[in-house]
């Protein structure tokens, strides 16, 4: 009677959403335009704490040694689910750590390369620059093991070109060592190149997933530019330590769904984020999780990375 009480009063308390990269990213932005939405909808309480770095383990860390109540979420990405399994062999959360609640928005990645770059006006431009002088394309990532990195080795192996990999700190970085000259291109999500792209500091090639994006209909895929079965993308979702009850997981997909269906939340995503809105529910949502994590296992098979 007492856990039936307190599941039909959730939530009764400030909720944590646990972001594990800095402010402004995908993930952030994603998170604090939902959660906002729903702080002044519902008037739940959320408190959006970041804790960026080393892939995502630092938050992630935090939200699997937290109370499965319902009261600790972690918004996490294709990264943390997807990508970290398969680049390392130590982590501290496993497949069976968190159950997905939602996934709130996905997210075309964007190949970008300097402005002023005259010789590099398309994605066959870049791989024919690639494949004349092997090696000396670099591109730009937050780090090793990030989702970009894996996004872009997988465009390089599938565009048959050798390029070298130069991790930044951070998505930041690495677009900023673009815009400088200091790295050829990065694959990035849109947030973060959007201040450089209205400074005319990059240029925008094309996306990295399979279909032209709504969000971003004007720029190509690497698939019509002749680079076979590139699909990768940025999603972010809402996950609940594995425990956590029913009825407070419901809820919260219940009403995160709702506000995911609203025309002004689909629109902030869309422009801020260059997200659409997903709303898909937690068992689709793991399929589609296992369908990248095969993916990203065949792509570092592909290229020689083995985990760390």
């Amino acid at each position: 009677a007492t856990a039936t009480a307190s599941a039909q009063d959730f939530p009764s308390k400030s909720i944590r959403a646990i972001v594990s990269f800095a402010p402004g990213g995908v993930v952030d932005t994603s998170t604090r335009i939902v959660t906002s939405k729903l702080q002044e909808t519902l008037n739940w309480h959320f408190v959006v704490d970041n804790r960026p770095g080393a892939n995502g383990f630092i938050g992630a860390a935090a939200a699997a040694k937290a109370n499965p109540d319902g009261y600790t979420l972690l918004s996490a990405h294709t990264g943390e689910l997807a990508v970290n399994p398969v680049m390392f062999k130590s982590m501290p959360y496993d497949e069976n750590t968190f159950a997905p609640v939602i996934m709130l928005s996905d997210a075309p990645m964007l190949i970008v390369v300097n402005a002023g770059n005259t010789s590099i006006n398309s994605i066959k431009d870049l791989v024919a620059t690639a494949k004349a002088k092997p090696g000396a394309v670099n591109f730009g990532s937050p780090g090793t093991g990030s989702v970009n990195h894996m996004a872009s080795e997988w465009f390089a192996a599938a565009a048959g070109a050798k390029m070298t990999h130069v991790p930044y700190k951070g998505g930041a970085p690495a677009v900023v060592a673009v815009a400088t000259n200091d790295a050829t291109f990065t694959v990035a999500g849109l947030p973060g190149v959007l201040p450089h792209l209205q400074g005319k500091r990059v240029k925008v090639l094309g996306i990295t997933t399979a279909k032209r994006s709504p969000m971003v209909p004007d720029y190509p895929t690497a698939q019509e530019m002749g680079v076979p079965g590139v699909d990768a993308s940025i999603w972010v979702g809402f996950f609940v330590p594995r425990g956590t009850p029913a009825a407070a997981t419901s809820k919260l997909f219940n009403a995160t769904a709702e506000v995911l269906k609203r025309a002004d939340i689909k629109e902030r995503l869309a422009v801020v984020g260059g997200a659409e809105a997903t709303a898909l529910a937690g068992q689709a949502f793991q399929a589609r999780i296992a369908s990248d994590l095969d993916r990203y296992r065949k792509v570092a098979a592909q290229v020689g990375i083995k985990p760390e």
